[in-house]
């Protein structure tokens, strides 16, 4: 049976009409539906371990608006009121491309663990975000982070800026790390291997590195699986050119000390061009120590802190070493060259004698 002859005009128009309507969208550079804004969380979870009950614990993640179009964040939502959001203002229009960034807390009140989301609603095409979030309260940390919490302050684009943190096992017993992991591309960790068995009260000190990629704060984690233990790290990249770190003098003589005793000398830390921030320093020989530094330590662009170098001799001769410092300037690895000498300490106790 053939159809009538009206009937396929009406189609064939129909559809001409649907082909044209077609062709004609990349033509006028109509978005299509499915390029409409997106919103996106980086990271989109957050394992924040084991806390300890009325203490809080802050990460900070980052909001996108991966789209090509504007987007409105009218309100969020927090499923348990255990976990906190803040550092949002609403509502809050993102531009194609823009971010903000959000600090997310978890102060359990309870033992056990627990979970949540936080949902942010927006006019995106995704009009409910979703974060997911977990944690645990407890009495007591197996093993403690110090410090608990890393900042890395301002770093230049391309630039990297290193922070230690100390593992101490606060039990009386071996604890096993059975895995180190780092969370955000821009961070990065150092100075051990794992699986690593800690005995009790010992401790291991690690190297966090962040290198930013682009301008803006980003956030990660260091994350120890199986021990849930969760350490925030927080960076911010700047495309202002990396500081440099100078010392004065760049060399200390401290000539002839007698052994035992000791003989001190200052010297001077400077920035020059932007802040330089000061994560450590470590001294080549135990006769060489640096007093009143308290490190991390940002010396703001122009400016200079001091420091007492003491030098305590155990034997006679030349010793030699040096003071390294670690910063995010383009000068990360500064060193002070240092010498002294050791001399016989000849001070002899006197005594007299009356004779009668």
């Amino acid at each position: 049976m053939r159809l009538p002859l009206s009937i396929i005009q009406s189609l064939f128009v129909r559809k001409l009409h649907l082909l044209t309507i077609g062709l004609a969208i990349p033509l006028l550079g109509i978005v299509p539906v499915s390029a409409t804004a997106q919103l996106v969380c980086t990271p989109n979870n957050i394992p924040f371990g084991h806390v300890v009950v009325g203490q809080t614990q802050t990460f900070l993640v980052t909001v996108t608006n991966t789209g090509q179009t504007s987007v409105t964040v009218s309100g969020t939502t927090v499923s348990n009121s255990e976990f906190n959001v803040s550092d949002l203002s609403l509502p809050l229009v993102l531009l194609a491309g823009q971010s903000v960034d959000v600090s997310i807390s978890f102060a359990p009140t309870a033992l056990g663990w627990t979970g949540g989301t936080i949902k942010f609603s927006s006019n995106a095409s995704n009009a409910a975000l979703k974060l997911e979030l977990a944690g645990a309260g407890v009495s007591s940390e197996a093993v403690t982070a110090s410090p608990s919490t890393v900042s890395f302050g301002q770093v230049a684009i391309g630039a990297s800026s290193t922070r230690p943190i100390v593992l101490t096992n606060a039990r009386t017993w071996n604890v096993t790390l059975s895995a180190l992991q780092t969370a955000g591309s821009e961070f990065s960790i150092s100075g051990a291997t794992s699986p690593l068995t800690l005995g009790g009260g010992k401790s291991v000190t690690l190297n966090v590195t962040f290198v930013p990629k682009s301008a803006g704060t980003t956030g990660g984690s260091l994350f120890v699986p199986g021990l849930a233990l969760a350490v925030p790290l927080v960076g911010t990249g700047t495309t202002a050119a990396a500081g440099q770190l100078t010392i004065t003098p760049a060399s200390l003589n401290f000539g002839s000390v007698p052994d035992g005793t000791t003989e001190t000398q200052s010297i001077s830390l400077s920035a020059v061009g932007s802040n330089v921030t000061i994560s450590s320093s470590a001294s080549s020989s135990s006769q060489f120590v640096l007093n009143g530094a308290s490190f991390p330590q940002t010396i703001p662009a122009g400016q200079s802190v001091s420091f007492n170098v003491a030098f305590t001799p155990k034997s006679s001769g030349t010793v030699s070493g040096s003071l390294s410092f670690t910063s995010n300037a383009s000068t990360s690895g500064t060193l002070e060259s240092l010498t002294g000498i050791g001399t016989a300490n000849d001070t002899a106790t006197q005594y007299s004698v009356n004779l009668s």
